[in-house]
C-alpha cells in the first residue's frame, strides 16, 4: 500500500510539473518576440572573456566581428592570462573585419573573484559607456543578425536584459545523452516563463547576455557578483532584483556553442564544477536534491517494472503513467535538438547520472577542488 501511495504521489508530482510549473518543457521561446526595428540603434560593445581559446576563436570570433548591426558596435576580448597565444590570434583574426576589436590583457582574478567575472569586469571598464553590453563566451558562434535581433528584442520589449540559451553541440553519443537533459533540467529549475515575468525567479544563459549598461551600473555592477561561480544566474538576479530591470530568457537554434564535450568525463566536469555551488554548499540541500531526483525520476520505471513483475497492476499502471508523462515532457527538447524520441524514456537513467555529478561536485568541494576550471579553483561563494 505504501509503494502504491508513493507511485500515486509521483504521478501527481509529474502532472503538477507539466500542467502548472510555468510550461518549462514547451521549449518554444525563440528570439525575443519583436520584428519591429527601434527608431535608432543604440551603441553596443561585446565583451568576450577568453582563457586559452586559440583553438576555437577562428571559428567564432570572425562572426562576431562581422555582425550586420546598423549602430555602433565593437568587440572587447579579455585575454585572461592565456598561455596559447589567444590575444595575438584574436588581433590577427580582426584584420579587415567590419567592426573594431580591442584586446585587453588580463592577469587573473583578484582575491574573492572568479576568473570569468573578473575578465568581464575588465572588459566593461574598457568598453566605456555604450548603451548595451553583450557578454558572450569565446565558444559562441553568432549568426550575422544576432546582435541586431537581441537589441531589437530589448528595445521594442522594454527589457534591460535579454539572454539566449545557445544551442549546444550534440555530435557525440554522450553529448546526445547529457546535453538536452542539461537544458531540460535547467528549464525545470528556472522556468523561462517565470524568469520573464516579475517575481523572484531570475536566470540567464551566460554564453549570450545582452544587458543595459545603466541598469547594471545602478545595481552595483559586476563587483556585486565578483565571486559568483554561477555567474549568469547571479547576473540575472542582480539586474532583476538589484536594479529593478526587466529580463528575458529564451532558447536559440541559431546562436550555437561550438564547445566540444566528446567524453562523459568532459560533460561530468562541466556539471560537477558548479552543482554544489547551486546548492549553496549545503549538505542538507545536497541530500534533499539527490533524494528528490531519485523519487521524481527513478520511481516511475521502478514502479512499472516491479509492478508488472509482482502482478500489482495498480502499482505498475501508476508508474507507467508517470513515466509516460515524464517522457512526453522531454519530447519538445528532443525535437529542438533533432534527436529521436527513443531518448525520452531514458530520462530517468540520465537523471541518475546527474545525481552522481551532483554528489561528486560536493566531494570535490570537500577535497578543496570545488569550481576547478582551466587550472583555477573558484572561491566558495554563490
Amino acid at each position: 500500500m505504501v509503494f502504491v501511495m508513493v507511485a500515486g504521489l509521483n504521478l501527481l508530482a509529474w502532472l503538477y510539473l507539466v500542467l502548472a510549473h510555468g510550461g518549462y518543457w514547451r521549449m518554444n521561446l525563440e528570439y525575443p518576440p519583436s520584428v519591429v526595428d527601434p527608431a535608432s540603434w543604440p551603441s553596443v560593445v561585446a565583451v568576450v572573456p577568453a582563457r586559452d581559446e586559440a583553438a576555437i576563436l577562428p571559428e567564432t570570433l570572425p562572426a562576431l566581428l562581422n555582425q550586420e548591426y546598423p549602430g555602433y558596435f565593437r568587440v572587447v576580448l579579455v585575454d585572461d592570462a592565456s598561455t596559447d597565444g589567444t590575444g595575438d590570434l584574436a588581433k590577427a583574426l580582426a584584420e579587415g573585419a567590419d567592426h573594431e576589436l580591442t584586446v585587453v590583457a588580463g592577469h587573473g582574478p583578484p582575491p574573492g573573484w572568479t576568473g570569468k567575472v573578473a575578465a568581464l569586469a575588465a572588459g566593461v571598464t574598457e568598453a566605456g559607456a555604450p548603451e548595451y553590453l553583450l557578454f558572450t563566451d569565446a565558444d559562441i558562434l553568432h549568426p550575422p543578425g544576432s546582435v541586431r535581433a537581441l537589441v531589437r528584442g530589448a528595445e521594442r520589449g522594454g527589457r534591460d536584459m535579454v539572454s539566449l540559451m545557445a544551442r549546444l553541440r550534440t555530435d557525440s553519443g554522450w553529448e546526445r545523452a547529457v546535453v538536452p537533459a542539461f537544458v531540460y533540467f535547467f528549464a525545470q529549475l528556472y522556468p523561462f516563463s517565470k524568469v520573464n515575468r516579475p517575481g523572484r525567479t531570475a536566470a540567464a544563459a551566460g554564453g549570450c547576455v545582452l544587458v543595459r549598461r545603466s541598469v547594471l551600473a545602478a545595481a552595483g555592477g559586476l563587483a556585486r557578483i565578483g565571486g559568483a561561480l554561477i555567474d549568469d544566474v547571479a547576473l540575472a538576479g542582480l539586474v532583476k532584483h538589484g536594479g529593478g530591470g526587466r529580463i528575458w530568457l529564451g532558447l536559440s537554434t541559431e546562436v550555437r556553442s561550438l564547445r566540444r564535450y566528446p567524453k562523459l568525463a568532459d560533460l561530468w566536469d562541466m556539471v560537477a564544477r558548479s552543482a554544489y555551488t547551486q546548492l549553496r554548499y549545503s549538505p542538507a540541500l545536497l541530500a534533499g536534491t539527490v533524494l528528490g531526483l531519485l523519487l521524481l525520476y527513478a520511481v516511475p520505471p521502478v514502479a512499472t517494472v516491479v509492478g508488472f513483475a509482482t502482478g500489482s497492476s495498480v502499482f505498475a499502471l501508476l508508474g507507467a503513467a508517470a513515466w509516460l508523462v515524464m517522457s512526453a515532457s522531454y519530447l519538445p527538447m528532443l525535437h529542438a535538438y533533432r534527436l529521436t524520441a527513443w531518448w525520452a524514456p531514458l530520462l530517468p537513467g540520465i537523471a541518475l547520472v546527474y545525481a552522481g555529478m551532483t554528489v561528486d561536485s560536493a566531494w570535490r568541494h570537500l577535497r578543496g577542488r570545488g569550481g576547478a576550471w582551466k587550472g583555477r579553483t573558484a572561491p566558495d561563494r554563490v
